[in-house]
Order: structure tokens, then sequence, then C-alpha cells
């Protein structure tokens, strides 16, 4: 590590949440995939929580709050999709998941293309 690099730290207590946050979006997705409805359904609250959580907790850093936005736009999309599947015969309801996917994707690709730009300057 050279000694202009700079070092990225956080509170301890946020990777804690992070970790958690880890946990409930494994179990949302566990359930999603064994087809445990209720469960599913519940664990939505914890993991989105949880994502809008550290999301809050990180306003103060452009990069890491662009990224926990589109996260918390994929949780959105992935928990629709999931509740879609749960409780639809519709098939085609679950395309509407991609309004917030592409909500993540705006999000990271104006950061990206941001950074890209003052790089360029």
């Amino acid at each position: 590590m050279s000694d202009k690099e700079e070092l990225y730290c956080i509170p301890s207590r946020y990777r804690k949440t992070e970790n958690l946050h880890i946990v409930f979006w494994l179990v949302k997705d566990l359930c999603w995939v064994m087809l445990w409805k209720p469960l599913g359904l519940i664990m939505i609250i914890p993991t989105l929580g949880a994502a809008l959580l550290i999301t809050w907790q990180t306003r103060a850093i452009k990069s890491e709050l662009l990224h926990n936005v589109a996260v918390v736009f994929w949780i959105t999309a992935n928990a629709y999709w999931m509740l879609s599947e749960f409780y639809s015969t519709d098939d085609s309801l679950r395309y509407y998941a991609v309004i917030p996917f592409s909500l993540g994707i705006i999000t990271i690709g104006y950061y990206y293309l941001g950074l890209f730009s003052k790089k360029v300057r």
C-alpha cells in the first residue's frame, strides 16, 4: 500500500449490521427457493430494513451511499419478484421487477460515469 492510498475504514457496529444483513438476505432467498412463503414474506422486512439502515449510516460517503441505494433497489426488485412468484398466477407480473433493477443500474451508472468523467478532467 502506498503512502498516498486512502485507507477505507468503517465502524465495527456498521460492519456487524452489514454481516447480519447478509444473513437476512440469504434466509429470505432460501425461503424463496424452498417456497416457504410466510417466512419469506417476513424476511423482506429485516432484509430491506437492514439495507436502508446501512444506506443511512453511509450517507456521508458518496460512493457508499450510491452503492447502498443500488442494493436497496436490488432487494426491492428481488422481494417483488419473490412475491410475484409466491402469490400471483400471472407470470408476466415478475417483469415489473425490471423497474427497481433498472433504478439500481442507473444509480451505479451515475456514480461510475461521474467518477470516470472526473478522471478524464
